[in-house]
């Protein structure tokens, strides 16, 4: 199944047990209105619940915070906000409706992007580094690593075919690689079993490059493949040279509330990029980090060799 079947069949048991919970509260005498209202609400607060465990989780193999991006109380309410807002836009709206797609402009002196998502997450993900992209008119493309719970490796020839795609769109030599979470250990899967030739730049976000502990909770080989300390990770890291590294920028989030411990993006010989006060979800979102990604972009024009 698809992620955004997937993603379909929840808003479908989300939108049912909303209707389920309205049609109680209406045999206990409750305006319609009413109904309606609490049981939305009783949705979305499970899934807050559901960010809220995920914090909870995380924070139980968390790293060791710096000094400078500890947060108060009321900073912590408002990425927990921030984070659930993304998330329910992702997921209730934004990757239900998404399908793969290619933006080419001719004209682009930067090398094309190839975006890739992370876990159970699709090309939706991308709905607001794509706008940008767009404005700067750099040709990109998405790619759906499916099937969602399959072994990491298996999404290898998906991206192959995407890059020289992408490529051959453009006319591009080299494509840069923005991956979030998962997408980012695809890339570098991708660079193990085809060469670092036709890569300009990888930036990742949120990637576990070492593991999170979290991924003893997901299903599939890929979660598998995720957990921290896996042999795969290690394999994978055995694998590269200083000059593979050398291409990698990895953003992360020192309140990264899937990737734990957070340091675990944290990938040396690459350029490391630590934030603070965003949730893993809100990496896609949040204008800082777009802003930093958009850098990293904007600084391949000039050693483009179109």
């Amino acid at each position: 199944m698809s992620a955004r079947r997937l993603l379909q069949l929840v808003m479908l048991v989300q939108a049912s047990a909303a209707l389920l919970v309205a049609w109680m509260l209406l045999r206990h005498g409750a305006a319609w209105w009413w109904a309606l209202l609490l049981g939305v609400g009783a949705v979305a607060l499970v899934r807050l619940l559901i960010n809220m465990n995920n914090f909870l989780l995380s924070a139980c193999f968390a790293s060791a915070t710096p000094a400078a991006y500890r947060l108060d109380l009321g900073a912590r309410l408002r990425m927990l906000a921030r984070e659930f807002g993304a998330s329910m836009l992702v997921t209730n709206w934004l990757m239900a409706r998404a399908r793969a797609g290619t933006r080419i402009y001719p004209d682009s002196r930067h090398p094309p992007v190839l975006l890739l998502h992370g876990y159970g997450c699709n090309s939706g993900y991308w709905a607001h580094l794509a706008p940008l992209l767009d404005t700067a008119r750099i040709s990109h493309a998405t790619v759906d690593l499916e099937p969602v719970a399959a072994g990491i490796d298996d999404y290898v020839p998906l991206v192959e075919r995407a890059v020289e795609a992408l490529r051959a769109a453009a006319g591009a030599g080299q494509v840069a690689i923005v991956a979030h979470s998962m997408g980012g250990l695809v890339a570098r899967a991708w660079m193990r079993s085809h060469g670092r030739a036709r890569v300009a730049r990888l930036i990742t976000l949120g990637t576990p490059h070492h593991g999170t502990a979290l991924a003893r909770f997901g299903l599939g080989a890929n979660a598998a493949q995720m957990r921290h300390g896996a042999a795969w990770l290690r394999q994978l890291s055995e694998s590269e040279d200083a000059a593979t590294r050398a291409l990698v920028t990895s953003i992360y989030t020192h309140h990264d509330n899937i990737v734990s411990p957070q340091t675990s993006s944290e990938l040396p010989g690459a350029r490391n990029v630590e934030f603070g006060g965003i949730g893993h979800v809100a990496l896609g979102s949040d204008p800082r980090v777009l802003a930093e990604v958009m850098r990293e972009i904007s600084a391949l024009a000039a050693r483009s060799g179109r």
